[in-house]
């Protein structure tokens, strides 16, 4: 999953392997090597590209936190049907996004401080 998902974040960025290589201080081989399934990174390479593309790594590896999933249901519920929301640029979708995430995760921590 995660050569799979390292291909599509990468080419979603329009990088090419050359170029998401030089970001990151690899080799192209070594992205080639990833994206092909040949090689397997340490921890420290894969919180690497996780911090470059701004995601956690288990998204990266393709896993996903219950939190996660709730999130993505909340995200699917409060904007399946509002007028509009499409029409934000991306910037701003991922701002909303963030600001419910962040809300989200303080009312799950806070209801476990309570218990």
């Amino acid at each position: 999953m995660f050569s799979k998902n390292l291909s599509k974040l990468r080419k979603r960025a329009n990088l090419t392997q050359y170029q998401l290589a030089e970001k990151l201080g690899f080799s192209r081989g070594q992205i080639a090597n990833y994206e092909q399934g040949k090689r397997e990174p340490d921890y420290e390479t894969l919180g690497k590209i996780a911090d470059f593309f701004d995601i956690g790594i288990d998204e990266l590896l393709g896993r996903q936190s219950r939190e996660k999933d709730i999130f993505d249901d909340a995200d699917a519920l409060m904007f399946s049907d509002k007028e509009g929301f499409e029409n934000l640029s991306e910037e701003e979708k991922t701002e909303i996004r963030k600001m419910l995430e962040d809300q989200l995760e303080y009312w799950i921590d806070k209801k476990r401080k309570d218990k």
